[in-house]
């Protein structure tokens, strides 16, 4: 049997039934909730009128009805108390205007569900709950919009101001803004959030904080969005704060007198200092626009000051023993700060870089840093040095060590006083610990490279073969017993590239020490016959009975001191120019040998005249009458300043260096200009040496007149390699 159908305005008037009776529950009026058999019939009937045969489907007409109820609700119900109230009354009636339309979209949306699976499908229209609330933002929303922003910036203010507002209602509008945008944030954006942020700006435009102050704004900020605006606004809003704190009253906020980088660092101000780079680290590019600032009121200039006035209180003092712990102190409480408080950024690494160099090569009461350090550093590592330190300290300062060492411009001099310095530990056993100097290596050599380290690093493997060659040696005399040096005798066995080059005079020795010396040779030609032997006399020491009419003391003297005392055995009493002779010396060696035994101390030798000097003049006897309450004593030499020397050493590698950069350059240029010339060199040597230009430009003088280079015929300042 065919069902009867239903025509528009029968099926209609069921519906105006059905929403009439949900538009009285959402105003909160006396009525009974929806049962499932009115829900059933209404979905039925509109279920009937859609699927009825034309003409009698009336899916189009009633597509557009169900836009027709929300206007007529919207404008009869929603719209006249929202025009009556303002305020915080206007958004808590907003609230509850959108929460009864989602309720209302919901109902509406199931009781015309056939309409959405197949018409709405179709014909590819908006679906019905899209419909609904198309409604509400373009009838409700968009009219009140302008006063729902302004009273939603009001209420943000009123709580940057201290005021408390209620949060939950702010944020359930700005979820109005969000859904009413139906999956896009242009309304959000466009209605809300533009003009909040101008607001921002415009509020912080007067607030000149300080770092305490700007950190909590930006922390009120990002706690404003966690409660209630989008998570989307947070990197706006910061930005916007971020721009009016901190970069427009950059100049303002870090030269504040009491509060700004100079004061901050003067007074140690760690935690401000932390807190101010984190503040401007976090605004994109923000370091850049300030850096200037920072380096010249920030860790730059005031890292230079301190430096400059370590170095001007040493010069001044005339001493510069502990400049380098000052400089090591100076260098552990700024890295501190960079680590610490500048979270170890490179800006201002480079700054503390670049500071520490302008002071650290500065020359101190005559002796360069390079020089300081090397002498820092023996201080650590022999017996008796002045720094008392444990294991872990050495192993400690020795790093900060090689870390200043980084800001040292002339590492090769530094090279070649620490080389020395480290031959007279190892040759003299004055090393306090082998496994600290080859850790000082170790840390050079990752430092500098292996070509800085190799001839230091040679030096030690040296020492511990040469005590093998004289264990050697032992069993040797152990096992020829016919051969007898006459006297106690240790030879340390050399290889000459690696250690510092020695003046080897033609010591005449006395017979009692030609036996001992003839008698290694023998041995040695045993094991290496292929190598030649050069004799060092003046690194030697020699342990002597001092036989006085008192007591018979032990000597221990130098080689060269024991030669010219062994004299006095077949005499009493010897010329200045007998002793010459004799010992076959240079005025300059006899004089230092002859003043350390009658001038100095131990006066084991008489002087006529009494006087404290030595001249060619002189006559000198065996003092019998000597004594001292040791029975061992150390007669030292006067101490020869070595430092002409190494800087002679140190500048004629730096000769042979440019030499070999500038030929290693042409060699792979054939042809270049001498200003490209010139930098090329500058960088290849600058690891080691800071190259003066006028040195270099003496080296290629020397090259073009030994034909490695030749000028170009047509233009003097270009340089052609000759294969």
């Amino acid at each position: 049997m065919e069902r009867k159908a239903i025509d528009l305005e029968e099926g209609w008037g069921y519906m105006v039934k059905g929403i009439s009776k949900l538009e009285r529950i959402l105003e909160g009026l006396p009525e009974a909730p929806f049962s499932s058999e009115e829900y059933m019939m209404l979905y039925t009937v509109i279920y009937n009128m859609c699927t009825q045969k034309p003409p009698n489907d009336y899916s189009q007409q009633l597509y557009e009805k169900y836009r027709e109820v929300f206007v007529e609700y919207i404008k009869s119900m929603v719209l006249p108390p929202l025009r009556e109230k303002h305020h915080v009354f206007m958004l808590k009636e907003l609230i509850q205007r959108w929460s009864n339309h989602k309720v209302m979209v919901r109902w509406l949306s199931r009781f015309f569900h056939y309409l959405d699976r197949y018409f709405v499908m179709r014909r590819s229209l908006p679906a019905l709950s899209e419909v609904g609330y198309i409604c509400f933002r373009d009838l409700v929303f968009m009219e009140v919009q302008a006063k729902v922003q302004k009273t939603m910036i009001s209420l943000i203010n009123k709580e940057r101001e201290g005021e408390q507002i209620d949060r939950s209602l702010v944020k359930n509008v700005i979820d109005i803004f969000v859904a009413i945008g139906m999956g896009g944030m242009n309304h959000y954006e466009q209605g809300f959030e533009l003009k909040m942020l101008d607001n921002t700006a415009d509020y912080y435009k007067s607030k000149a904080a300080n770092w305490i102050e700007a950190e909590e704004c930006l922390k009120r900020e990002r706690d404003r969005v966690s409660h209630y605006l989008h998570s989307s606004t947070e990197q706006k809003l910061v930005k916007k704060v971020q721009h009016e704190l901190l970069v427009t009253h950059a100049n303002q906020l870090l030269d504040k007198e009491n509060s700004g980088c100079h004061a901050l660092l003067r007074d140690d101000k760690v935690e401000d200092l932390s807190r101010m780079f984190k503040l401007y680290h976090k605004i994109p590019r923000g370091l850049e626009p300030i850096s200037n600032i920072f380096k010249k009121v920030g860790l730059f200039g005031h890292i230079t000051a301190e430096g400059v006035a370590l170095v001007k209180h040493a010069e001044e003092a005339a001493s510069n023993k502990v400049l380098i712990r000052k400089f090591i102190e100076l260098h552990d409480k700024y890295m501190a700060y960079v680590n610490d408080c500048y979270m170890n950024h490179t800006m201002f690494h480079k700054s503390l870089k670049e500071a520490f160099e302008v002071f650290c090569n500065k020359t101190v009461a005559g002796c360069s840093s390079a020089e300081l350090l090397a002498t820092f550093c023996d201080n650590i590592l022999k017996k008796g040095g002045s720094e008392k330190l444990s294991d872990e300290a050495i192993d400690e300062t020795l790093d900060k060590v090689v870390k200043l060492l980084a800001y040292i411009s002339d590492k090769d001099l530094f090279a070649e006083f620490y080389r020395k310095k480290l031959a007279r530990r190892l040759l003299f056993d004055r090393s306090a610990n082998e496994d600290h100097e080859k850790s000082i290596l170790t840390k050079l050599k990752q430092q500098c490279g292996g070509q800085f380290t190799s001839k230091m690093e040679g030096m030690v493997v040296d020492l511990t073969l040469a005590r093998d060659k004289q264990t050697g040696f032992e069993k040797y005399l152990l096992d020829n017993q016919h051969v007898n040096p006459g006297i106690d005798l240790t030879v340390t066995v050399l290889t000459t590239g690696f250690w510092p080059s020695y003046k080897s005079s033609d010591l005449k020795l006395p017979p009692e020490m030609v036996k001992c010396v003839e008698v290694f040779k023998d041995f040695y030609e045993t094991t290496a016959s292929h190598r030649k032997i050069s004799w060092i006399y003046s690194l030697g020491t020699c342990n002597i009975n001092g036989n006085f009419e008192p007591k018979t003391i032990e000597l221990i003297v130098s080689t060269y001191q024991a030669a010219a005392l062994l004299l006095f055995n077949t005499t009493d009493r010897l010329s200045y120019s007998e002793i010459m002779t004799q010992l076959n010396l240079t005025n300059e060696d006899l004089v230092r040998i002859l003043h350390s035994l009658s001038c100095a101390k131990y006066k084991i030798l008489k002087k006529e005249p009494n006087t404290k000097t030595i001249s060619p003049n002189d006559t000198f006897e065996f003092n019998f009458k000597f004594s001292d309450r040791m029975r061992r004593i150390k007669i030292p030499l006067p101490v020869v300043d070595e430092r002409k020397k190494v800087i002679e050493d140190v500048d004629k590698d730096r000769r042979y260096a440019i030499d070999a950069a500038v030929v290693r350059i042409m060699k792979s240029r054939k042809v270049l200009g001498h200003q490209q010339l010139v930098v090329e060199c500058v960088e290849q040597l600058s690891r080691m040496f800071k190259p003066d230009i006028k040195a270099i430009k003496k080296r290629i003088e020397d090259l073009i007149s030994r034909d490695y280079l030749e000028r170009d015929k047509d233009n003097q300042n270009t340089f052609r390699y000759l294969a």
